[in-house]
């Protein structure tokens, strides 16, 4: 089975247009440009196997606002869970979002399950029966790509119809970082109900592979029996507890990022993009020639994730003003009157 494409291509877009690595602005990822200042780390984290009870599982309950009764998973990523989970339960059917972060359908077929598409239209309405075909639902929150949301209140609903059957909710909350009231940190610790958390994107971590699942005891035993001991290395664990514990910088990087999304979506509606949604870290638009724009970024230097099936583009933030100034310079040569219509 072919796995999905992510945004961070930056080699193959190198060989692909001839430009040379440095000359690029990878706008692909929805990584925040400005991550948590990583510190130089103390030698010992380096030379010692982790160690488990260094309070990080305290600390991941705190940023995400869990009980203290919630088990807490630190993960190498999201992807460790995405791929670990699927491998936790007999054959069954998954519903999972499209568009929606791929990682979660592949993992599931690939360990056997039938996995059901969902689309937005299917599932916004208040009759919840669609719920009934499904043993697990995997829903992304914010999504990635859209940036649509779902309120906890509903999920909740969700995830009591499926656990009256055994079912499970899994709720990717990789985008959730400055939308605390979109959180269902608050509700884990209920078997059938698990959370994915990441400091990838918000932190600017994605290459710690740094993330944790809050979910109910019996569930989290079988998770951890199933990735085994030592999966986040020590210097990722000790860069975890350093930056969930920087409150300040935390609450100063929401405020700028939603400036600077506020920006983007308003710089994309100048040249004709308008009506883009996203997250405080992305934009996304869609258009029927999504792959001209996107191709005609690439020329100029600029990576985009591109969508196909519903031709969409997705766009992260530029990082300075000369990156503004570049997106917005190559966003006028693509020489293009884009509407929606």
């Amino acid at each position: 089975m072919t796995p999905p494409e992510h945004g961070g291509r930056l080699n193959a877009a190198v060989t692909c247009w001839g430009i040379p690595r440095e000359q690029w602005l990878d706008l692909s990822t929805g990584i925040n440009p400005h991550g948590w200042p990583v510190p130089d780390l103390p030698t010992e984290v380096w030379q010692r196997l982790p160690e488990p009870d260094d309070g990080l599982e305290i600390q991941v309950r705190q940023w995400a606002g869990a009980p203290a009764d919630a088990a807490c998973v630190p993960v190498a990523g999201s992807q460790e869970a995405i791929m670990a989970l699927p491998r936790l339960r007999p054959s069954c059917r998954v519903g999972v979002p499209s568009p929606g972060y791929r990682e979660h359908g592949h993992s599931w077929s690939c360990a056997g399950h039938h996995v059901v598409s969902l689309d937005w239209p299917q599932v916004s309405g208040e009759d919840d029966s669609w719920l009934d075909d499904l043993d697990v639902l995997v829903w992304i929150n914010p999504n990635n790509p859209t940036g649509q949301t779902v309120d906890p209140e509903r999920l909740l609903r969700w995830h009591q119809r499926l656990q009256r059957r055994g079912g499970w909710l899994i709720v990717d909350e990789a985008f959730v970082d400055g939308y605390p009231k979109l959180s269902l940190g608050f509700a884990t610790g209920r078997e059938g109900l698990v959370v994915l958390r990441s400091l990838g994107k918000f932190f600017g971590l994605a290459g710690v592979r740094a993330g944790a699942v809050l979910t109910g005891p019996a569930l989290a035993e079988r998770l951890r029996y199933a990735i085994g001991p030592w999966t986040v290395s020590g210097p990722a664990r000790y860069v975890m507890r350093q930056a969930l514990a920087d409150k300040r910088w935390q609450a100063a990087t929401a405020e700028r990022l939603a400036v600077d999304s506020q920006r983007l979506g308003c710089l994309l509606a100048a040249h004709g993009l308008d009506g883009s949604s996203g997250t405080l870290l992305f934009r996304y638009v869609q258009h029927l020639r999504s792959a001209e724009l996107a191709d005609g970024l690439a020329t100029q230097g600029i990576l985009v994730r591109r969508f196909d099936q519903s031709p969409a583009v997705r766009l992260g933030l530029p990082g300075s003003e000369a990156e503004w100034e570049r997106l917005a310079r190559a966003l006028a040569a693509c020489g293009m009157s884009l509407t929606n219509r």
